[in-house]
């Protein structure tokens, strides 16, 4: 889920941290052999016939040679060894910002002949005047283009990748997803980092939904997911990246009760991704520039202009993909087969927890104390909640057995004091009243009156009061 653009000092950190990653990889079944230990070059030279996907490089194969130098790396300095070292100007003038690095991938994209040097040069016709310090040095966009997945092999090299250019011809049929970094905006009086997680429709290139959040992970995700849905049906897959949301377990539980086949891209392939990096694109280039001091004042303000930017201009403009419809049109036309949910899905987004139940018939969730049912005491049971809700507003349904019991309620201890228990029979009445006369259990409420504190008062003023005064004389 990582942009190619974010923050270049630590994106350049985590490239190098996947290129020693890599390499330890490769070598991690030689670094046990006794120096001179025979077969070491056959081993080597058997590497060296291996296709191996290679971060931020196109090819397939590493020579033995390399290999055998990494090899020695790693016995002379460890790990650190195999880590590229940064460059010495990382994070200075060289660094393309990233307005003019979307522009010279626009330009590749329109232009997908050019080489890299006709890329430069367009770009200098259109923006005659470069921020003060960019130097456009044909290695750099040479590789911010690659990373890009903009540079591709010629047609008559041959290739063992089959990378065709797909659309799928009706509206959810497939659905890719992925998150960009966003601006920072004032949240609770303090600057904090958003992020764009967005959904779009292969076919139509409609945006079911999308929304700027303060956290890229999978419960981030599955609340876009979940307005999606509502709004634009069930697809019949999802197209994701190889993220930690992406990857988690109750995604692929929540795709598999909807009937979603959920698609994994392989990783450092960003050709398949290339219409959600190009709407991301579109995003920088149109809708960020735009954005008023007001905008940035809080995440519902932010939404609530990306929604209208959305609705009001992207979803209506003509889109070079679709042969100069709009995404609006295009889906009008063609989602005749978008499958409904055919019941309310909100239970489906909940996230559960196991639990055993305390003897105080309590459970514990986010370090917030539930109370349960009474027989429930000693057993195992399945909390499900929306962990998007603020805990103080969150509700908790109690599954025991695969059956739903109860909403779980919040320990109110004050509440608590004033509870008469029967601990013969493990039941609670409300005070004045004996057992016998109780409720039978079917009939009793979920919460006991109580003895109210004002009953102590009146027991003990009786207890003190002098003989021969009677009630009401003061």
């Amino acid at each position: 889920m990582k942009r190619p653009f974010p923050d270049h000092q630590a994106a350049d950190a985590e490239r190098r941290q996947q290129v020693g990653l890599f390499r330890y990889g490769v070598i991690a079944d030689l670094i046990h052999l006794e120096r001179g230990e025979r077969g070491l070059y056959a081993k080597l030279r058997e590497k060296a016939q291996q296709e191996r996907d290679i971060p931020g490089s196109l090819r397939r194969k590493v020579e033995a040679e390399t290999i055998r130098g990494w090899l020695a790396d790693y016995r002379r300095g460890g790990f650190e060894a195999l880590v590229p070292k940064a460059r010495s100007d990382s994070g200075s003038a060289r660094a393309i910002p990233q307005e003019i690095a979307d522009r010279l991938c626009e330009v590749k994209e329109q232009h997908p002949d050019y080489s890299v040097t006709l890329v430069i040069e367009e770009l200098k016709t259109a923006v005659p005047e470069l921020p003060e310090g960019v130097v456009l040095a044909p290695s750099t966009v040479h590789r911010l283009l690659s990373r890009a997945g903009l540079m591709q092999k010629k047609p008559t090299e041959p290739t063992s990748k089959d990378r065709r250019r797909f659309a799928f011809e009706k509206a959810g049929e497939l659905w890719m997803s992925d998150v960009m970094h966003g601006p920072a905006i004032s949240v609770s009086g303090r600057q904090r980092k958003v992020y764009l997680v967005a959904l779009i429709d292969d076919a139509t290139r409609l945006v079911p939904y999308a929304a700027f959040l303060l956290a890229e992970n999978v419960v981030a995700f599955l609340t876009v997911l979940e307005q999606a849905i509502r709004r634009r049906g069930i697809p019949k897959r999802l197209y994701v990246d190889n993220g930690a949301a992406f990857r988690a377990q109750h995604l692929s539980l929540v795709c598999a009760k909807l009937g979603i086949t959920l698609i994994h891209a392989r990783p450092y392939q960003p050709q398949g991704k290339g219409k959600m990096e190009r709407w991301f694109r579109t995003v920088r280039l149109q809708l960020l520039p735009t954005l008023q001091p007001e905008d940035k004042t809080s995440l519902e303000a932010l939404n609530r202009r990306l929604w209208a930017w959305v609705e009001g201009e992207y979803h209506r403009n003509p889109h070079r993909g679709l042969d100069g419809d709009t995404p609006a049109d295009r889906w009008a036309t063609c989602s005749d087969d978008v499958r409904l949910p055919d019941r309310d899905t909100s239970d489906l987004f909940l996230f559960e927890q196991k639990r055993r139940v305390q003897a105080d018939r309590t459970v514990s969730l986010d370090g917030v104390a539930y109370e349960v049912d009474a027989t429930l005491v000693g057993e195992t049971v399945t909390l499900r909640y929306d962990p998007a809700r603020p805990r103080e507003q969150r509700s908790v349904q109690v599954w025991h057995q695969g059956k739903r019991i109860e909403l779980a309620r919040r320990v109110d201890v004050y509440a608590n004091c004033f509870v008469r228990r029967d601990h013969a029979t493990k039941t609670l009445h409300p005070a004045g009243v004996e057992p016998s006369e109780a409720t039978p259990p079917s009939a009793a409420p979920s919460i006991p009156a109580g003895l109210r504190l004002r009953d102590f008062d009146a027991q003990e003023a009786e207890h003190h009061r002098p003989e021969g005064d009677e009630e009401g004389i003061f």
